[in-house]
């Protein structure tokens, strides 16, 4: 050993550390009241506990926890008939900071060593909790007595962190009964927003709803109207909340009670999970898929975290997956490896794997609803489909479970799957499923196709094109195809396919350099010509707006592509006017071409123009 190296602890001294606690142990003041409360239940579960091991003996059972504001006196007070303390616990644990009685407890009486507070359904964990009073008060005195007969103390601590203690205090009857704690604060003039009853019963609903104590809120200063005076009071939680029951125990009703009462909501939810995790992940909850109005909103949910029942924040996403952050829900995880204030989780794999578990449920009741209600899936999935196509996007082991279960609109109506819009030729090698994404600015498209008995489905969303190569990169010889991305097979007619003269160069005119030219065969001999983008150039061109998202990002150059039918007879006698009448066939394929940019995008103000105007001098011709 080196005789040089000298071995100690760090030194704290109290008037340094208590201010920094007082002012930063929490990011919110509100949160005091679910600290004082959370501790109020510890008391209250520990004593139950004793009395079930038999360690407490002919002692009342505590039942309930009470929240009393005197806004003349500027007191706030917490009281439980919990565990109660002696002085010498009192002066261990109050006195003495970070030192956790939860912890010695669990220790003690759930086995050796063992320290799961999942289990014994206690709250405390660090120690800290009851310090944060002192973010509203300048003075917080503690009453308390052990539920083992020793003597009631009391305990008086200013915002200095200096302390006074009187044993075998005599007013302790005035606060509690035979045994509990009732911890008095004194309001400062920073925290006086904490004497308005509705504030603190807001705060309250926020961080005690579900809290396994009943709380009862008591205004002293509050004028009791005559009719009021016999009623029973009730309490401000629920003490029992819905996650906590077996499904098979919960009704319709009481899932959409639930609902609306958590979340102010009164539409109803397309459908919930019901999550009963056991060993080793322990947690539980309820999600909601509510009624999505948009692809925009749906991005927009709340699940709410609970730990042991004590609200701990709205949304945190090591928990949700990104992509289920627009469902609506409640879940109680009292593993989480939270830190000190609770409002952030510490790494771990527990949260990951819990992150996953989440999804696979998500995906197994979908999944299952698609199999045993059909008709119930299919009347919700417009619902629906944004969010299967995002969790695809950013999952692909949801997409892996979800795949066999994606449906289809159809533009004839209906939905199918992949397999079913396939049919009998689902073995081919190389299939192609069309597509729109406006069903009337492509109507015409759509007609040609359905004429020739080919489906076409529709995918009307920004999402969808992403979503597709998702699909595409798991099924080798597949093709998503538009309908106006060129000429299908089926579309195409037998017999000679030249270029009729003139006409080339008399569209390559009124088109423009950009656009090319090509000559076809139509079995629809009515249809002049198809204007179309290819799928890729399209493709890039929907990416480049996703990304930009209405911003000043440049437009990305598309290959526009002009399939004139040589088998139209509107098309030969055009190709006959390029030499008796040049005017007129330059009105014409002007006239057109403004009607295949109509069937294939909107029009711009100058497009729309040029189309109404030639179609006036064409008429005015008669």
């Amino acid at each position: 050993m080196n005789e040089n190296v000298e071995h100690g602890g760090i030194s704290i001294e109290l008037e340094h550390i208590f201010p920094i606690i007082k002012k930063w142990l929490y990011s919110e003041k509100e949160i005091f009241l679910r600290e004082i409360v959370s501790n109020a239940c510890d008391a209250v579960t520990k004593l139950n506990r004793l009395i079930s091991l038999g360690e407490a003996k002919n002692v009342t059972a505590p039942s309930k926890i009470t929240v009393s504001l005197n806004a003349e006196a500027k007191t706030l007070t917490v009281t439980d008939d919990g565990i109660g303390m002696s002085e010498d616990e009192l002066r261990k644990y109050i006195c003495q900071i970070a030192l956790s009685g939860a912890l010695d407890f669990i220790q003690k009486y759930e086995g050796e060593g063992d320290t799961n507070a999942a289990e014994s359904g206690i709250i405390g964990h660090f120690g800290l909790g009851f310090y944060s009073s002192f973010m509203v008060s300048d003075t917080v005195d503690i009453i308390t007595k052990s539920y083992t007969g020793s003597p009631a103390v009391k305990w008086t601590c200013g915002e200095d962190g200096r302390f006074d203690i009187i044993t075998d205090y005599d007013s302790a009857d005035d606060y509690i009964g035979d045994h509990g704690s009732a911890i008095v604060m004194h309001i400062n003039e920073e925290g006086e927003e904490f004497l308005n009853t509705y504030k603190l019963k807001d705060v309250l609903n926020k961080y005690c709803a579900f809290m396994p104590v009943p709380i009862y809120f008591i205004d002293e200063c509050a004028e009791v109207k005559e009719d009021e005076k016999d009623k029973e009071p009730t309490p401000v939680n629920d003490p029992s909340p819905l996650w906590l029951k077996n499904p098979s125990e919960c009704t319709e009703d009481e899932y959409k009670d639930f609902y609306r009462k958590v979340f102010s909501d009164y539409k109803e939810p397309l459908f919930h999970i019901h999550i009963k995790a056991d060993y080793p992940l322990n947690f539980k909850g309820i999600l909601y898929f509510p009624k999505i109005s948009s692809e925009f909103e749906s991005l927009e949910g709340q699940v709410k975290l609970y730990y042991n029942q004590v609200f701990v924040a709205d949304n945190i996403k090591e928990v949700i997956p990104e992509y289920l952050l627009m469902l609506k829900g409640v879940l109680d995880c009292p593993e989480l490896p939270l830190n000190v204030s609770r409002s952030y989780l510490q790494n771990s794999g527990y949260v990951s794997k819990i992150s996953a578990h989440i999804s696979k449920k998500v995906a197994d009741k979908l999944c299952g609803m698609f199999s045993s209600d059909r008709e119930n899936y299919e009347s919700i999935w417009r619902d629906l489909k944004t969010f299967v196509e995002y969790g695809s996007l950013r999952d692909r082991k949801f997409f892996s479970r979800m795949k066999n279960s994606i449906l289809f609109e159809k533009s004839s109506g209906g939905y199918a799957t992949l397999e079913e819009y396939f049919g009998e030729d689902n073995e081919k090698a190389e299939k192609k499923v069309y597509y729109t994404t406006d069903k009337t600015a492509q109507s015409k498209y759509i007609s040609m196709l359905s004429t020739q008995g080919i489906e076409v489905v529709v995918l009307d969303k920004l999402i969808d094109t992403q979503f597709i190569n998702v699909i595409e990169s798991e099924n080798e010889g597949l093709k998503f195809v538009r309908v106006d991305s060129g000429i299908a097979d089926e579309l195409r007619a037998d017999g000679d396919k030249s270029e009729l003269p003139g006409v080339a160069d008399i569209f390559g005119k009124v088109a423009g350099e950009k656009t090319k030219i090509e000559f076809d065969r139509f079995k629809d001999e009515g249809t002049p010509a198809i204007l179309h983008v290819s799928e890729e150039s399209r493709r890039m061109e929907d990416m480049m707006k996703m990304y930009s998202m209405g911003g000043d990002m440049p437009a990305f150059p598309v290959d526009e592509t002009l399939t004139v039918n040589a088998a139209s007879p509107l098309i030969i006698k055009l190709s006959e006017k390029c030499d008796s009448d040049p005017e007129l066939a330059e009105k014409i394929a002007s006239q057109i071409y403004s009607l295949c940019l109509l069937s294939q995008r909107k029009l711009t103000s100058d497009e729309l123009v040029k189309l109404l105007d030639g179609s006036y001098n064409i008429l005015g011709m008669l």
